[in-house]
């Protein structure tokens, strides 16, 4: 007999198999969506992971940024107060400038900015340590390198304001000490020329024909003198303007002179004018004569050498143009002046054209010419107002020293001549003559000694 089995037994077998084949279809489909590469991950636990990272890196961007602005800020407070300090300090050296000279407002301005900007940095600092700083760091650099750049400007025109007013009190104390020297100058000219003119000629106030003796010659030959070197440094100075060549003027006046120093080399030049201006000294009026001296002669020239000793010598030309001092002086003048060298000094020949023809320049040249030729002029008629023979002399070169007839020009000669004089015949050498000078003279018996340049030379193997 057939069994039947009961119809809701099979409805629950049916339901069971049903749900377990969902389940594994279930299974199967999440596993295949889930799957990556082989490896298997819950959709729920991948959401988690991927929001976790992206929090993690909105806050990294977060800090850095944050960094970047506060390293931007700190930038810019630095700035901030580098120009601050930048500008108390053109502030307090404008202060200083206004002290000297003293000027209020100025004084009053600078010190306010010095303290307006100390405020500026004080309210800095109060913002900065309560973190209430709220400043645009683009801005904020810029500005400050504005103020600072300002300030280094204003800087710089305070110390060119120092610097210039250091230059002008240096001007005006240049312009003081140049017109102190201009002073000096002109003071100590007009001591030379009253030295030159009176200091000699005192001994000659009151002086009587019978009170003359040598002395008097040999005081008025140094006021001589002092006018033949006062003439010979202004020809130099002349021929250095002109761009002679010195050294080669020298040697054509003296060609194998050797000098001790290189100063001494216008004693050539001295020698050259007083060789020509004392030319024909010995002879009356310059000019050769056997006629002898007679005694009212001697008085005639006694007479004529106080009345032309402190005379102008321009004046007297002016007034005695056909005078024998006159023809002396332009004799003398052309014969020391040559035409090519008063060409090159002073560029044509109009001195010697008026000269030649009688004239007298208003040159300080020739003015120096003639008072120095009027001082040799009248020193001649004081050597003829003696009773005695008038000679002059020049010593030979080689010539050994004797200080009988001699004496140096150079204060270094003189102080070892005695020595040298002594020991002539010692290894060491002995002092010789390079050049006469000035000539010497002999008036009678007396003799006045020359002044010649010395020079150490080896003594002769057969002293």
């Amino acid at each position: 007999m057939e069994t039947v089995k009961p119809k809701s037994a099979m409805n629950n077998r049916s339901k069971k198999f049903v749900q377990t084949f969902q389940k594994v279809i279930s299974l199967k489909s999440a596993t295949k969506i889930a799957s990556n590469n082989g490896i298997c991950m819950l959709n729920s636990n991948l959401k988690v992971k991927e929001d976790s990272f992206t929090d993690h890196h909105t806050k990294t961007n977060g800090n850095n940024k944050n960094k970047a602005r506060n390293k931007a800020v700190m930038e810019a407070l630095i700035a901030r107060l580098f120009a601050g300090v930048t500008t108390i300090k053109a502030s307090y050296a404008e202060l200083q400038m206004a002290q000297h000279p003293y000027n209020n407002d100025s004084i009053q301005a600078a010190d306010q900015a010095v303290v307006d900007e100390l405020r500026a940095i004080s309210e800095l600092k109060r913002r900065f340590l309560k973190k209430e700083l709220n400043l645009s760091p683009q801005v904020t650099i810029m500005l400050a390198e504005i103020q600072e750049q300002q300030s280094i400007m204003k800087t710089y025109e305070i110390t060119i304001k120092k610097l210039q007013g250091e230059v002008d009190a240096k001007d005006s104390q240049i312009s003081s000490l140049r017109k102190k020297l201009d002073e000096c100058i002109s003071f100590n000219k007009s001591l030379e020329k009253k030295l030159n003119s009176n200091a000699s000629l005192s001994l000659f106030v009151n002086l009587e024909f019978s009170m003359l003796n040598h002395t008097h010659f040999v005081y008025f030959l140094h006021h001589t003198l002092r006018s033949i070197r006062t003439f010979v440094k202004l020809m130099i100075e002349e021929m250095e303007s002109a761009n002679w060549d010195v050294e080669a003027a020298v040697k054509f006046i003296h060609p194998n002179a050797v000098f001790n120093k290189p100063s001494h080399r216008c004693f050539a030049f001295e020698s050259f004018v007083c060789i020509t201006m004392f030319e024909s000294f010995n002879y009356p009026n310059f000019i050769f004569s056997n006629d002898p001296l007679q005694n009212n002669h001697q008085n005639h020239y006694f007479d004529k050498f106080k009345r032309l000793r402190s005379l102008n010598p321009k004046q007297y030309l002016e007034n005695n143009p056909n005078s024998s001092f006159a023809k002396f002086l332009k004799s003398k003048y052309l014969q020391l002046v040559h035409a090519k060298m008063e060409c090159s000094l002073f560029g044509n020949l109009n001195q010697r054209k008026l000269v030649n023809s009688g004239g007298n320049p208003d040159s300080a040249f020739f003015l120096a010419f003639a008072e120095m030729a009027k001082r040799v002029w009248t020193l001649h008629y004081l050597a003829f107002s003696f009773q005695e023979n008038v000679n002059i002399f020049q010593v030979k070169k080689n010539t050994r020293f004797s200080e009988v007839y001699m004496e140096s020009v150079t204060e270094e000669s003189v102080s070892t001549t005695s020595g040298s004089v002594e020991s002539t015949d010692s290894n060491s050498g002995e002092f010789r003559v390079v050049f006469t000078v000035v000539p010497g003279f002999k008036i009678g018996k007396t003799v006045i000694q020359s002044q010649v340049y010395l020079s150490l030379m080896d003594s002769p193997s057969s002293s």
